[in-house]
């Protein structure tokens, strides 16, 4: 049986052109490539669960609008269970505007209607045994609070993925998770430290849990929560076209490897591996890759 993932927090209509160079200031560019997709960091998360071939589940919110239908259209042919996407009615879903550049470097102006981050009214059955890992972002930070408890209560995995925040956020969520995932500038924000290395070994020492923290061609570094106690996989080389959600892609991977029980070396060259394939395609979270992909990838 393919493990169950609940993936919670953002899910959005992102509309993503690609550019020679990012705009310099006001007029009029035409991009070589443009792509409209469902997306946001939990349901980026949650289709590459599906495409790597585990059991993905949404818990996010869009409104009673035909932008929420597409996005969840959208996920649910990629095999993402939407059954726990919240419609609001009179709310906006989620959409944004996102240039990428030749290099592969991004520019994001997204719109979140605040009603989409409300408290929510139920909560999916987490401590009923329904999921084997829960997944959050810090985009609804409410939700993603109530299912870390769950999982702990639960007795199961609860992974956050720690991005950019009000460190009021941050702080809230980062007790609960039994594994934290972070951005490189997300972890300069709760620690102060801009090196990586110390700022993965500040945050095991302050949380007591399992810390990794990614840094794009720097590569990701984590503890097992044992201060000073430091490891690191370099990132893969390729060819860099669209870093767009390689992030959510290397939070989907390691979490579908977390609940299959691998070691976390090879949790980590699963991510690293999954993130580097999907950086060398453009069109954000669609550039995500197969379980056969990332097996072939390793092997060369």
């Amino acid at each position: 049986m393919k493990p169950r993932i609940l993936c919670v927090g953002a899910l959005t209509m992102d509309t993503i052109f690609r550019l020679d160079t990012l705009p310099p200031g006001p007029g009029k560019f035409i991009p070589q490539e443009a792509v409209e997709i469902a997306a946001g960091m939990a349901s980026s998360q949650a289709a590459t669960i599906a495409r790597l071939g585990g059991g993905a589940f949404l818990w996010a919110s869009a409104g009673l609008d035909h932008v929420g239908d597409r996005v969840i259209a959208e996920l649910a042919d990629e095999g993402v269970d939407c059954t726990f996407v919240r419609r609001i009615e009179g709310a906006r879903s989620a959409f944004s505007s996102i240039f990428v550049d030749k290099s592969g470097e991004r520019m994001i102006v997204p719109f979140y209607d605040k009603i989409l981050v409300s408290a929510p009214e139920q909560i999916p059955p987490i401590e009923e045994g329904a999921f084997d890992v829960v997944m959050t972002d810090v985009r609804w930070p409410l939700a993603a609070a109530s299912a870390l408890r769950s999982a702990r209560e639960a007795g199961i995995y609860g992974v956050l993925d720690a991005d950019v925040a009000p460190l009021e956020t941050l702080e809230r969520l980062l007790p609960l998770a039994s594994h934290i995932v972070a951005s490189e500038p997300a972890a300069e924000i709760i620690t102060g430290e801009t090196d990586i290395a110390r700022a993965v070994i500040a945050l095991a020492a302050r949380y007591r849990s399992f810390v990794a923290v990614t840094g794009g061609d720097k590569g990701c570094y984590w503890s097992d929560g044992e201060a000073g106690i430091l490891h690191h996989i370099p990132a893969f080389a390729v060819d860099v076209v669209d870093t767009l959600a390689a992030g959510d892609v290397f939070h989907g991977a390691f979490a579908l490897a977390l609940a299959e029980g691998h070691a976390m070396e090879e949790i980590m060259r699963f991510a690293s591996a999954a993130a580097a394939i999907k950086c060398a395609r453009f069109g954000g979270r669609a550039g995500a890759p197969t379980r056969d992909e990332v097996v072939q990838f390793l092997s060369a």
